[in-house]
């Protein structure tokens, strides 16, 4: 059997016979060189780091563009090195899913290795402390969700254990922003050289979310005189701390039982995935689509290491901004969240399923095509149609990434505004044209609220996805019944659909309520409604 570590690549023709392939570069000196002149360091160990980013400086040291790899930090899930770091050297074996049922196989070996930030492991914070203190440091990046950046709950208060790390101080932390900033304070002590602190989370404006988080800890510390004023001064000048807003794109879904049983046979060891204590399923390999984008703004005050060769684009805030509201707004998240609801009215328990759907994959494609591309952002560095294309041909029809309807349904109501709200919202301010002609969108946001029911296209009770806004919303609906259209009256619906927190528009100001409607009752006439709305309206 084939093992993925150090000692085990020795046997490269072996892994080459398993259609592998292995880094080209000399590993233990990736990781001298790393331990002596640390350039980069990532927050976050799981599967978007290990299947894209961590990938990204493959290519480079692969290329020889770079001698030093990746330093893996987690203040999460100390799981994922103890089980899936560790006894492989830090090595992942990513397998690229191709729309034919290919699979390419290849070891990613760039990240020198994984550390614990957190107060109970001396050793790895002493290890982040002495890199953060380099100035070789250029890069410290971070895949940590949209959650890891928040102090507060969502009425506003700070959470209990950021109150705690704002009275403690840099020297006892828990919040991942808090041990950040005691870690920027450490530079700023020992040499004060810039560095870039660069979020590449899949959400909106994210490098302002990572700097407001991180100033937002300083001012406190210097209230309570924990840190100095002369600290708060640095870490705010963007010449010595940067925040680049970033936009990224691809799907690396939990791991695939086929793909488990596909690398067994191949004859590679210690590949089942695990289940942390923190309930993360993550196994030694990445499944992952093989498109990819990563859009950083170009600001790195240290340097950088040439991303461009690896096929990152490097440009400027608008242009960033602007790719990522054609993705969310037009080109892929519409089309997610519309194939999410239907889909699990439908039964289906796979995106890629769905779109053999006639009626879905046409639904999808009036979203995108016909109501979206009208007022698409033009990013200019990409081709929105091209992108689209790419989205509908290949990507959401790819039957080896295993992505489900009920997982995309997480959260509807906060991506609704966005996904939905901004486009209506371009109709509504464009002089030669009427929202109030839409109908594909307004099928998705109906077929939305008759989700929120939580019964099938059959009648029978389905569970909804976790949101936030579930409870309120279906006590707002619980008049509305499954075989009664006439129950989803005005003066139930108008709350909603009035409501521009949830829409990011008033739809009766849009022309849309009476649609949104209408298209609702229909869904509700009885079982197999739903279906019949499809098939007359797409």
């Amino acid at each position: 059997m084939l093992n993925m570590n150090a000692r085990g690549l020795e046997n490269r023709t072996a892994w080459e016979s398993a259609g592998v392939r292995l880094p080209e570069f000399d590993w233990q000196k990736m990781r001298d060189n790393t331990a002596k002149k640390p350039a980069w360091v990532h927050f976050g160990a799981g599967n978007i780091f290990r299947g894209f980013i961590a990938k990204l400086q493959q290519d480079l040291l692969n290329q020889g563009l770079a001698d030093s790899g990746i330093l893996a930090a987690d203040t999460f899930d100390y799981d994922i090195l103890d089980k899936i770091y560790d006894p492989y050297d830090s090595m992942t074996l990513l397998v690229s899913l191709l729309p034919d049922g290919a699979m390419k196989k290849e070891i990613v070996a760039s990240v020198a290795k994984g550390l614990r930030a957190g107060n109970g492991f001396a050793g790895d914070m002493q290890e982040l402390k002495t890199a953060f203190c380099s100035p070789s440091l250029q890069i410290v990046s971070f895949t940590i969700t949209e959650k890891g950046y928040a102090l507060t709950d969502m009425s506003g208060r700070f959470f209990p254990f950021v109150l705690a790390d704002f009275e403690n101080g840099p020297g006892r932390c828990s919040h991942a922003m808090c041990m950040v900033t005691a870690l920027l304070y450490e530079r700023f002590k020992a040499n004060g050289t810039p560095v870039a602190m660069v979020s590449m989370d899949n959400c909106s404006h994210n490098g302002e979310k990572l700097r407001s988080s991180i100033l937002t800890v300083v001012r406190k510390w210097v209230e309570k005189g924990h840190v100095t004023a002369e600290f708060a001064a640095w870490i705010s000048d963007e010449r010595n701390v940067s925040f680049p807003w970033s936009m990224i794109d691809k799907i690396t879904p939990r791991p695939a039982k086929v793909v488990e049983e596909a690398l067994t046979a191949a004859g590679i060891a210690g590949m089942a995935p695990v289940v942390t204590a923190k309930n993360t399923f993550i196994a030694p390999f990445v499944n992952a689509e093989q498109p990819q984008y990563l859009v950083i703004e170009d600001r790195f005050p240290n340097g950088r290491p040439p991303l461009e060769k690896a096929g990152v684009y490097l440009t400027d805030r608008d242009t960033v901004n602007n790719t990522e509201k054609m993705k969310v707004t037009t080109c892929l998240n519409p089309l997610h969240t519309a194939l999410a609801v239907y889909g699990c009215m439908l039964g289906y328990e796979s995106i890629a399923a769905e779109m053999q759907d006639p009626q879905l994959k046409a639904l999808v494609e009036g979203i995108g095509y016909r109501e979206g591309l009208p007022v698409v952002v033009d990013p200019k560095i990409l081709s929105p149609r091209a992108f689209i294309n790419e989205v509908v041909e290949q990507r959401l029809p790819n039957p080896f990434i295993p992505d489900t309807p009920q997982r995309i349904a997480t959260d509807t109501s906060q991506k609704i505004p966005i996904r939905f709200g901004e486009t209506i919202k371009s109709y509504m301010a464009c002089p030669d044209r009427d929202a109030s002609g839409l109908v594909y969108i307004p099928l998705a946001l109906a077929g939305w609220l008759r989700y929120l029911l939580a019964v099938d296209d059959m009648g029978k009770h389905m569970n909804c996805s976790s949101d936030p806004m579930l409870e309120t919303l279906q006590a707002q609906l619980a008049s509305v019944s499954f075989g009664k259209p006439e129950t989803a009256a005005e003066e139930v619906l108008k709350p909603i659909l009035s409501n521009q927190a949830l829409f990011a528009v008033d739809l009766y100001e849009a022309g849309l309520a009476g649609k949104v409607t209408d298209y609702l009752k229909r869904m509700l006439a009885g079982p197999g409604a739903v279906r019949a709305t499809l098939e007359e309206l797409v």
